[in-house]
């Protein structure tokens, strides 16, 4: 925990530079919060150096859950000194937003916002997108958690095959893809036509899929440099993948790309739901004009092209950036997208979710009990990527559909009781479970979470929590016999 903390306490002496490179203000404040940060986790650090070092499954848990906790109380610290958002309910929400990478937001006016404090906010997204990896190849399969044990491109289950045999050294290859994918978003954002601080702040909230976004309008902003949101789209889509798939990439294994179950069904679930949805808004002339209403170089049909991928690829990955409002492309797409928040990225990556993995082999168990019903006695694995999946992790993953959609009811029962539509309610329970951001309603594209009382806040922030550590990891520390002695 406090080395956490102090790791925290550094990306704010970060921000703390860019606070003075900017002259906004608020570099000493920043520097504050980063001083305090650090000797806080120093003296975490100090105070258990003679402790144990050996760590039991309940340990993990622990530290998964409280590790996420501790880091958004501390991380409230930029907004609070800085008095950018002196609420601590606001300036805790916005900080489990932002680690937890869901990117729902109670800032009404993003653009007054001192350039530190909004890197700040970009980079909590970039650290919970990195720690999340951490935690699907690492942490979660030791802990049982069976959907993350299918992390890897090649076969399901705790013998996946790694990256290396040493976890630590898996841990680096993939971060060291991260960087490298933020590195060339950033790149290529600044060549498209961003400053600097867009491009690097965007980078960070893409690459994790958080969908911060350092304008009001999100990208919408730029809804008439096309080159710009298609640059996001590849790197949404590259984020929503699983990033061992994007090693096999660079080690030019391609086979077990084209092979892999998961990636074709992520790839051609967006090229047929960006399809239909493109068609739907092209011939709705109405829409059309109101919402894509720029000059278009390539036509109407390009525009709408460009707008459904761009929605369509950020609900699914959970990114959360907005290009267009969805809600105005007729009921059925409304409704549609609302479906779109169930599906997930892939696992292994930063995307939150169900993740496609379970999806498919829920499906596939599905099919096979059909099956079983006309020959009770034969024999049917279901196999994923060639290869016959556990019962246990089948069951694992079922259990977790019926534990998802039982939070996601209890969830919108709270909305309501504290106040909310029935619409804002559905989506703001499906939005801050599945850590996506924009919702339905009153928590729409076009519309931020500042409206939310304080409890609804509180219960939202629970919900991005229990939703980012999948469910099991948090739950289970509220059970009493997780606390029961051996």
């Amino acid at each position: 925990m406090g080395l956490l903390i102090g790791v925290n306490g550094g990306f704010m002496l970060l921000a703390t530079f860019v606070s003075y490179y900017y002259s906004d203000g608020v570099a000493a404040e920043m520097l504050e919060a980063s001083v305090i940060t650090i000797f806080l986790g120093g003296v975490i650090m100090f105070a258990t150096k003679n402790k144990r070092k050996e760590l039991q499954k309940r340990d993990g848990y622990v530290i998964v859950t409280f590790g996420w906790i501790f880091m958004s109380l501390v991380g409230t610290l930029p907004y609070i000194i800085t008095g950018a958002i002196p609420s601590f309910t606001d300036a805790f929400f916005e900080t489990i937003s932002g680690y937890t990478t869901t990117g729902a937001s109670i800032l009404n006016d993003i653009e007054s916002i001192p350039y530190g404090v909004l890197f700040w906010r970009s980079i909590t997204h970039w650290i919970g997108g990195m720690g999340i990896i951490v935690l699907t190849i690492a942490i979660l399969p030791l802990l049982g958690i069976g959907g993350m044990e299918l992390f890897a491109a090649e076969a399901p289950g705790p013998r996946s095959d790694k990256l290396h045999p040493r976890i630590t050294d898996t841990a680096k290859r993939l971060w060291l893809i991260y960087v490298g994918y933020t590195v060339a978003e950033t790149i290529l954002l600044k060549l498209a036509g961003m400053s600097m601080f867009d491009a690097i702040n965007h980078s960070l909230s893409t690459i994790s899929t958080g969908g911060f976004s350092t304008k009001n309008t999100s990208m919408a902003y730029w809804n008439d440099q096309p080159l710009i949101q298609y640059i996001v789209i590849v790197f949404m889509f590259l984020a929503g993948t699983n990033f061992v798939l994007s090693y096999f990439a660079f080690k030019t294994k391609f086979s077990k790309i084209l092979h892999d179950e998961e990636f074709k069904f992520y790839a051609i679930s967006i090229i047929i739901f960006t399809i239909m949805v493109s068609l739907i808004i092209y011939f709705q002339t109405d829409i059309t004009q109101s919402t894509l209403n720029h000059s278009m170089v390539w036509g109407r049909y390009e525009s709408a092209l460009r707008h459904s991928a761009f929605q369509v690829i950020a609900i699914i990955s959970t990114t959360g950036f907005v290009s267009a409002d969805y809600t105005l492309w007729t009921p059925f797409l409304t409704v549609f997208f609302f479906g779109l928040m169930f599906l997930g990225g892939s696992a292994g990556s930063t995307a939150g979710g169900i993740k496609i993995v379970r999806h498919i082999i829920l499906i596939k168990n599905g099919l096979i009990e059909f099956k079983r019903s006309l020959h009770p006695r034969a024999v049917l694995p279901v196999r994923y990527n060639t290869k016959s999946v556990p019962q246990s992790i089948v069951f694992n993953i079922l259990g977790f559909f019926i534990l998802y959609f039982l939070s996601f009811i209890i969830g919108v029962l709270v909305f309501s009781l504290l106040g909310l539509d029935f619409q804002t309610a559905l989506g703001g329970a499906a939005s801050s479970l599945g850590n996506i951001g924009p919702a339905l309603g009153d928590l729409g594209p076009v519309n931020n979470y500042a409206s939310l009382s304080n409890p609804a806040k509180w219960w939202s922030a629970f919900l991005m929590l229990i939703g980012r550590l999948e469910l099991f990891t948090v739950l289970i520390l509220l059970t009493p016999y997780f606390w029961r002695n051996r």
